[in-house]
């Protein structure tokens, strides 16, 4: 049973999609996949190895504990065995080639790309890392990163990724010609799914930067700042990390940043703020929403 997984399934109201995500990375779990109806039906899975059946029932005690604190109804939680074969293959499925935007198209790894297309590709493998293309958020911020690169306006614009994931929004960035990104995540696993997926889409490690940290790793590598800012994590992560990535911009600099709930707009707006931001645009998909803020002194 050494190669066998624990397949978690959670459906759940899509406000808690977000919460469910970090709770199972800090869980530990690989692959996670998403199906959005009316609710979420959320994949994800653990080596047996790595999880006992009481760490599965804390999981969801855990779960409905974030749900009673977001008001929604509690998630249904349920768990079954399953061999590695099955777990490789069954949530790759549930990936499809998608056009985002104007100018995007997500692209699996394992799937061939559509011919004569003038989207720019991004080919990917998530692996155990958030940041597939399906979810709002990524959405949301692909598109106003659309805005932001316009060929016009490109220069030689240095961009953070800040908490990336599988790497999307930075190498999304490098293909619409920023001229360097540099991409942290506090989660070893994260990096290496950004670095193997930087490899696939055939960037040079000299343009897209990858290394485990947070905002401080930034400010070692980039000190004298950056030009852009994305930021797709928790929405509560970002209000405590607000001040930080201030020190992180340029007087000139734009943040495009998202995690976020609708109703927890509010305080980030009044956060950004109070550091000198100015909200630009509140971009809105579903229950989440995306800020695209810039520095308030022009």
């Amino acid at each position: 049973m050494s190669n066998s997984w624990w397949e978690i399934r959670i459906l759940c109201d899509p406000q808690l999609e977000e919460s469910v995500f970090w709770r199972l990375e800090r869980f530990g779990c690989s692959g996670t996949a998403t199906e959005v109806k009316s609710s979420a039906l959320i994949r994800a899975y653990i080596p047996q190895f790595q999880a006992q059946l009481l760490d599965l029932a804390a999981l969801s005690l855990w779960l409905a504990q974030d749900a009673i604190l977001a008001e929604v109804a509690p998630p249904l939680t349920q768990w079954k065995l399953i061999d590695e074969e099955d777990w490789s293959s069954s949530w790759k499925q549930h990936w499809q080639i998608t056009e985002i935007g104007d100018r995007f198209l997500i692209n699996p790894a394992w799937l061939t790309p559509p011919e004569n297309t003038n989207r720019a590709i991004i080919f990917l493998d998530p692996g155990v890392a958030f940041g597939t293309g399906a979810h709002q958020t990524t959405q949301l911020c692909l598109e106003s990163l659309e805005m932001r690169l316009l060929p016009d306006h490109m220069g030689e614009l240095v961009i953070a990724d800040v908490g990336c994931g599988s790497g999307i929004l930075s190498i999304g960035a490098v293909l619409l010609g920023a001229q360097k990104a540099y991409a942290v995540d506090t989660d070893p696993l994260a990096v290496q799914s950004a670095r193997s997926n930087r490899h696939l889409n055939r960037i040079d490690p000299s343009d897209l930067v990858i290394n485990k940290g947070s905002v401080e790793e930034l400010m070692a590598l980039v000190p004298d700042g950056v030009d852009g800012i994305v930021c797709n994590i928790l929405a509560e992560v970002i209000l405590d990390m607000i001040p930080q990535l201030t020190q992180l911009a340029k007087p000139t600099s734009w943040m495009i940043l998202s995690g976020i709930l609708v109703g927890q707009a509010q305080p980030i707006s009044a956060k950004l703020e109070e550091y000198g931001w100015l909200v630009a645009t509140l971009w809105k998909k579903d229950d989440w929403c995306c800020f695209n803020v810039r520095r308030n002194n022009r």
